[in-house]
């Protein structure tokens, strides 16, 4: 989403274009984000405001991702959860009962209102024996007055608190977009990863097994692409350079 069709709460040029492209000839797709922060919902009406129309059936969060693989770990279990509604939400739809009583596992998430207590809480439960779990590996988030601490950065301070390392669901973990995949009812074969990022969105995609496609709209410059060991199986300058495929009749 970040990067690909939105940058810096702005739409990217040509990104309305590319997405009308995608419905108009029935191309199924998800647009993905580690932010677990919103819901789908919520997203869909932020995107609305940039003038996209994207349903929140279409919307993938790594908070959808970590709800579903901890339903598919333990039906119906327990969670002290640190996030937003786009977290709490997607556990609640998923069985879950939230709780700081013993729970099967402490999920971590983002949230601009990291709590002290809140994550003092999770070290004690993650320390008697609650299992670690969190949506996302970034370290930092952007805002209008700078680098922000993320997910990432809080899960390496309950780590070095308790020694135990959590499980993250979201980007790079191929499981997010296997899961997403799995929600299309798409193959590897036909299906392709467009997204910003080599450290997140390409190596995701690559271990997925898919066609990468690398948009040079976000985060990741075109003189950065080197330095990977890794590559895209091509990179382009955005979405609005895809629209003509996307067109094409041809499946």
């Amino acid at each position: 989403m970040d990067g690909v069709l939105v940058h810096e709460g702005a739409m990217v040029p040509g990104a309305d274009r590319f997405v009308r492209a995608l419905h108009d000839h029935g191309r199924s797709f998800l647009v993905l984000t580690n932010n677990s922060r919103f819901t789908p919902r919520d997203l869909a009406a932020r995107l609305a405001s940039t003038g996209l129309d994207i349903p929140a059936g279409s919307l993938w969060t790594s908070a959808l991702a970590t709800a579903r693989f901890l339903h598919s770990q333990r039906p119906m279990g327990t969670a002290f959860a640190i996030g937003e509604a786009g977290l709490t939400t997607a556990l609640h739809d998923a069985g879950y009962v939230l709780t700081d009583r013993s729970p099967d596992y402490v999920v971590l998430g983002e949230t601009q209102t990291y709590s002290f207590a809140a994550i003092t809480t999770a070290i004690r439960l993650v320390a008697s024996g609650s299992r670690f779990i969190a949506t996302n590996p970034d370290p930092t988030g952007p805002s209008p007055d700078g680098l922000l601490p993320a997910c990432g950065s809080v899960a390496a301070l309950i780590t070095h608190a308790t020694g135990v390392e959590p499980y993250f669901v979201g980007k790079p973990n191929p499981l997010m977009v296997r899961e997403g995949m799995n929600t299309l009812g798409a193959h590897s074969e036909t299906t392709v990863m467009v997204g910003d990022r080599m450290d997140t969105d390409m190596v995701a995609g690559i271990e997925a097994g898919l066609e990468t496609i690398l948009v040079l709209s976000g985060m990741t410059a075109a003189a950065d692409v080197d330095r990977f060991p890794y590559r895209p199986s091509r990179v382009v300058a955005s979405v609005a350079d895809l629209v003509a495929e996307v067109e094409d009749e041809r499946p």
